[in-house]
């Protein structure tokens, strides 16, 4: 007997065993990465994305469809992360929008949702590249549609929409060239069907772990939300502290109706017999209980009565305290004059920060290619920002996504994202920024600069592979450039020279070097006396950034 429909509860499971069935594997899919560079890329920013909704999902007590159709399009929105979380967080935005109006979700549903979920993350990317997990959500939502005149059955629909996946999957390397070199699939491209076997498990009844951590509501005294601190029932008021000293008879029997006793008049109790003296504690309506039944066995020390009711009120009041504080706070930041522009930039490192806060930056975003910051991370940051027009700086290709997600989620400021795909790119942009000019002159400007700035970034390998008929071994130093390898070597020093020479050109005029918090500042100098050596003709400028995994960081203008 087949399965004809799928209900909001079965749903909700289905979703969050997805997940689990995405998490389960994130390390291995960040192993299908082109560049093998040592971060955590798709793997990790898919599963954070769906782990974002499934916390939303799991906390959920009784679904419906437009309920959960409503978690899992802003759990993921507001959490994607990278460009496949951000894609992912597209699929589900568009799946959602189907199932929403929906009572139950059948195969006629299904398919539906499927379309709608590829067209909305085909138009949520600039320039789609087939090969990549928008090939595999197309290949699967095709055979979806196909299959809706075949079957009504749940499973078998499943079943065959996730054969043909895993075929499309296959045919990636086909696809993209850098795949085939580096013999490996599109690595976005397994993520979704991880999330997709994980929900067909669930549906054929596996045991499967649907556990998700859902995070607690913060304490609230305002009773806007979560649960008052107010509303904590203190049953006994008194936390009773002492020492008995043992005088009388005192055994294991007698230390069973103490404590017997105790639970008869309070909760929290403690006894512990050590040798000729007792440490009880008690909470308790009557301390003079408890002092009057350890009396009958020797004198007490050590006393110590506090009343919990009049502690609780008193953090109570705190707490008040520094909430009216931070509305305060909120307030006079609002009332704070309003800007005529402000800057956010995704940094990486003390130096870094350092250099983008004396540039102009109003506010920076740790992360980068080791830490993908989320949607959620970005409108943080445009909140903080008191400004008319706010221009956003991701400075990681794999970061433009969720900035551009997070722009059109802000009605109230106008945001540019400026495209930059690295550091340096975004240190140029804003240099370049012109107040008098208006925002879109300077959207041009600082686009159009920062596209003469070439990029080298030096990190190691930590696996196997080939690029661009490149032969790459497991802790070789690798050189990056804007469009491919610029050089591969066993010596860091080497490798960051030959990557220089691959980009420094007779018009050249600047040569910036930024080192990592993994090089000495010594070996740091050393290299640049040897760059002034061999590019005389340009300034060689060397800053300390302190940036994790990648030895340095090069620009070339």
């Amino acid at each position: 007997m087949g399965m004809k429909y799928i209900d909001a509860k079965m749903l909700q499971k289905a979703f969050l065993a997805g997940a689990k069935g995405l998490e389960a594997k994130k390390e291995w899919i960040n192993e299908l990465n082109v560049f093998p560079v040592p971060d955590g890329d798709t793997g990790t920013n898919m599963t954070m994305t769906i782990m974002a909704a499934a916390k939303e999902v799991a906390a959920i007590e009784n679904p419906t469809m437009e309920t959960l159709a409503k978690a899992i399009s802003s759990g993921s929105l507001r959490g994607a992360r990278g460009n496949s979380g951000v894609i992912l967080s597209q699929l589900f935005r568009g799946f959602t929008k189907e199932i929403a109006a929906a009572n139950q979700v059948t195969t006629t549903v299904l398919a539906n949702s499927f379309v709608r979920a590829t067209e909305t993350a085909y138009k949520a990317v600039m320039k789609p590249k087939e090969g990549t997990i928008l090939t595999v959500a197309r290949g699967m939502a095709e055979k979806a549609a196909e299959l809706v005149t075949e079957t009504e059955d749940i499973l078998e629909f499943c079943q065959k929409v996730i054969e043909h996946g895993d075929y499309v999957l296959s045919q990636t390397p086909e696809m993209l060239p850098v795949l085939k070199q580096a013999g490996v699939v599109d690595s976005g491209g397994q993520g979704l069907m991880q999330v997709m076997k994980g929900a067909f498990d669930c549906l054929m009844g596996k045991e499967v772990d649907l556990s998700v951590e859902v995070e607690k509501r913060p304490v609230d005294v305002s009773g806007t939300s979560g649960a008052k601190t107010a509303d904590i029932d203190i049953r006994f008021g008194y936390c009773t502290e002492f020492i008995i000293n043992l005088e009388n008879h005192y055994d294991d029997k007698k230390e069973h109706e103490f404590k017997g006793y105790l639970e008869s008049i309070g909760d929290s109790i403690v006894v512990v017999s050590d040798d000729d003296v007792v440490k009880v504690h008690v909470h308790t309506n009557d301390p003079g209980l408890a002092i009057q039944k350890a009396l009958t066995y020797g004198s007490l020390s050590r006393m110590k009565i506090d009343n919990m009711r009049e502690e609780h009120q008193e953090k109570l009041i705190k707490e008040s305290e520094k909430m009216a504080a931070q509305q305060k706070a909120e307030v006079e930041k609002k009332a704070e004059q309003r800007k005529p522009y402000g800057f956010i930039s995704v940094s990486a490192g003390e130096g870094l920060d350092e250099i983008f806060r004396g540039i102009g930056a109003d506010y920076l975003i740790q992360g980068g290619q080791t830490m993908n910051p989320s949607t959620e991370d970005m409108l943080n940051a445009i909140d903080r920002v008191n400004a008319d027009t706010i221009y956003i700086l991701p400075n990681n290709k794999n970061i433009i996504l969720a900035a551009e997600q997070a722009k059109s989620l802000v009605e109230d400021k106008k945001v540019i994202v400026i495209p930059s795909k690295t550091i340096p790119q975004g240190i140029t942009a804003i240099i370049n920024f012109a107040p008098d000019l208006s925002p879109e002159d300077n959207e041009k400007i600082m686009t159009e600069e920062m596209s003469r700035v070439k990029t080298g970034q030096v990190t190691y390998a930590v696996r196997n592979t080939m690029i661009d008929d490149t032969t790459i071994r497991e802790g070789d130093i690798m050189a990056l450039g804007d469009s491919g390898i610029l050089a591969v070597g066993k010596e860091i020093e080497s490798t960051v020279l030959e990557a220089m020479k691959a980009m420094v050109e007779e018009e050249s005029e600047l040569v910036t070097v930024y080192y990592g918090k993994d090089v000495e500042e010594e070996a740091a100098n050393e290299l640049k006396e040897k760059a002034e050596e061999l590019f005389s003709h340009c300034e060689v400028e060397l800053h300390a950034g302190g940036q994790p995994i990648y030895y340095y960081l090069i620009s070339v203008e």
